[in-house]
């Protein structure tokens, strides 16, 4: 992945003031990209977004990803060579309380977001992040490949598997001609600093040791393909590039860890408790709930022989790194140093270059 890529390449980011899209605005921004962001406000308070200074240095459209005209507006007005689509209601549970708006914003937001590539010349490649949860689960004790049949149980599972075959669809229908690349990136659950949302188990650590109380885990049992949040953003880069001047490598991939770091989510709590110190603990407290897959591990080896990818830092690395940015952050009120030193130690190069 070379940085330099997107010195001066015209960007549109769906979802940037989420977690994963304010890690991915920090990146672009100080790698000089002219970026466009179109999502909602921050859904939390405190937020990684405010947290990490980069709305003076981008346009942030403030919007709905179900409102067409207004993101086609502001797609018209950015008009974008690059298009990273990560708008999505991202939450399981959620989904159960509310599965009417999750399929509008998954599905129908896909379709918006297509419909202004498709209306709109200039774009050369389009990326949509997906979710591991695309699969059929089987609960086997081997990886999902991009080959095996989607059908997510749950309304995010399900409408994600919506938005990969609504990608699908308009690949084939409107841009077979070649003009635009597109792919589709499943990635694992992510972990890292700066995630403050509700029933996911990093934040809920973070909560519960920031007020010195036990960590509360709902199902200590459940195999996710846990990574540190750079890990796919990084991909998500290095396919959105490099299909930009090689269209051949688009298509659908996997992203997530290796095998070895495809752990319960108790195995990560003590991971977690490890690395905080100061005598952190969990306990379980499973009281049942809405259906989620107990198993869940990706093959990612089309992406690691179509690119030459592998991941650089393992799930203990990546639980490290999360303490280390929510230690800094807590102690000091800002981020944006610790964010811009653990970017350049995933990326390898001379921080003073970097920045």
């Amino acid at each position: 992945m070379d940085l330099s890529f997107w010195k001066g390449k015209r960007v549109f980011l769906t979802g940037h003031t989420g977690f994963k899209g304010s890690w991915l605005c920090r990146i672009l921004t100080n790698a000089d990209a002219e970026l466009t962001g179109y999502a909602l406000s921050p859904g939390t308070e405190p937020n990684l977004f405010s947290i990490c200074k980069v709305e003076s240095k981008m346009t942030s459209v403030i919007g709905d990803i179900r409102d067409k005209d207004m993101l086609l507006e502001a797609f018209r007005k950015s008009s974008p060579e690059v298009v990273l689509h990560m708008a999505a209601q991202p939450i399981v549970r959620d989904s159960y309380k509310e599965p009417h708006y999750t399929y509008e914003v998954n599905v129908m937001g896909t379709v918006n977001i297509l419909e202004c590539v498709r209306l709109v010349d200039g774009v050369k490649s389009f990326l949509n992040v997906t979710t591991d949860k695309v699969y059929h689960n089987n609960e086997w004790h081997w990886g999902y490949r991009e080959t095996d049949p989607l059908d997510g149980y749950d309304p995010y599972s399900n409408s994600k598997s919506c938005s990969e075959l609504v990608t699908s669809s308009y690949r084939n229908s409107f841009f077979a001609n070649g003009k635009v690349a597109i792919s589709t990136a499943r990635a694992g659950n992510v972990i890292g600093g700066g995630d403050f949302a509700n029933d996911r188990i990093i934040p809920d650590c973070v909560r519960a040791a920031s007020n010195k109380e036990k960590v509360i885990v709902r199902n200590p049992h459940s195999m996710r393909p846990y990574q540190h949040v750079l890990e796919p953003l990084f991909a998500y880069l290095m396919i959105a590039a490099r299909q930009y001047e090689d269209i051949s490598v688009a298509g659908q991939y996997n992203v997530g860890p290796d095998d070895c770091d495809c752990v319960s989510t108790g195995v990560l709590a003590d991971l977690f408790c490890s690395s905080w110190g100061n005598g952190q603990a969990w306990e379980n407290m499973y009281t049942g709930g809405p259906h989620e897959a107990g198993f869940l591990k990706l093959d990612c080896s089309k992406l690691k022989g179509v690119y030459g990818w592998s991941p650089r830092w393992n799930i203990t690395q990546a639980v490290e790194k999360t303490v280390e940015w929510t230690k800094e952050f807590l102690t000091s009120g800002t981020a944006c140093d610790i964010m811009d030193k653990q970017i350049s130690e995933y990326y390898q190069i001379d921080r003073e270059i970097y920045v």
